[in-house]
């Protein structure tokens, strides 16, 4: 399952799952371009020998010149879009700030991403386009821009794998389901257990639970799978 070589641009990567997939992608041999609007970004690259940008991808322009630029200067083979927010609250009570905010990042700027990575992969005979969606884009309580945002970008992957299968290039989402990092451990105590007492396996999943998902479909083992919607949750949506 090789991806040695190989360029990988993830978002996300200062913290929590985009920083676990960049870390098994650097572990297997490929340069990551690690992304994250946090400054600790540069720090996370630096410990993985890869490069790191700062940058706020909810700034569409920024985003798109981004991807642009390091295609023509590295070559993008593999895409992983995992930065995203929450800003929950129940749908009465939903500001217009909390749901264009969490849209602007865990939407739209995945199809902004995703939009430049396909124009490169057109030109260079394939790529691999990994999407970090959520188990709950199947709706959840409290999240109603959320779950509208990961429910988009589902369809956004789908019909990219459509588009650019002719092309040699792959596009997946996978869908985490509860993951043991600094945003869910920011939960009261007793609703993280509670949540804990939905998983079948009996326990949070990690960021590398989900990063070998992604290390596979990006791989040249996962060439032959495009359009899945996978879950990574232990069972949590049984």
């Amino acid at each position: 399952m090789s991806v040695r070589g190989k360029t990988a641009f993830v978002t996300g990567a200062a913290a929590g799952i985009g920083q676990g997939v960049a870390r098994r992608l650097a572990d297997e041999g490929a340069h990551v371009i690690c992304v994250d609007i946090s400054p600790e970004v540069e720090r996370v690259a630096a410990e993985l020998g890869g490069t790191g940008v700062q940058v706020d991808l909810a700034d569409r322009e920024a985003a798109d010149a981004l991807v642009m630029r390091l295609g023509e200067e590295h070559g993008l083979d593999i895409v992983v879009n995992v930065a995203g927010i929450t800003r929950d609250a129940f749908l009465h009570k939903m500001t217009d700030e909390q749901w264009d905010t969490v849209i602007a990042v865990d939407l739209t700027a995945v199809f902004t991403v995703t939009r430049a990575a396909t124009r490169l992969m057109r030109t260079r005979g394939g790529g691999r386009i990994v999407n970090i969606s959520s188990a709950s884009w199947l709706g959840n309580l409290g999240q109603a821009n959320y779950a509208a945002a990961k429910a988009g970008v589902v369809g956004l992957t789908l019909t990219a794998a459509r588009e650019l299968g002719r092309s040699g290039s792959t596009a997946n989402a996978i869908c985490p389901g509860f993951i043991d990092t600094a945003m869910t451990r920011a939960m009261p105590e007793a609703l993280f257990a509670a949540q804990l007492e939905k998983i079948p396996l009996g326990r949070a999943g990690r960021p590398e639970d989900v990063a070998a998902l992604v290390h596979f479909l990006a791989s040249d083992d996962g060439a032959y799978i495009t359009g899945e919607v996978i879950n990574v949750g232990g069972g949590y949506r049984l």
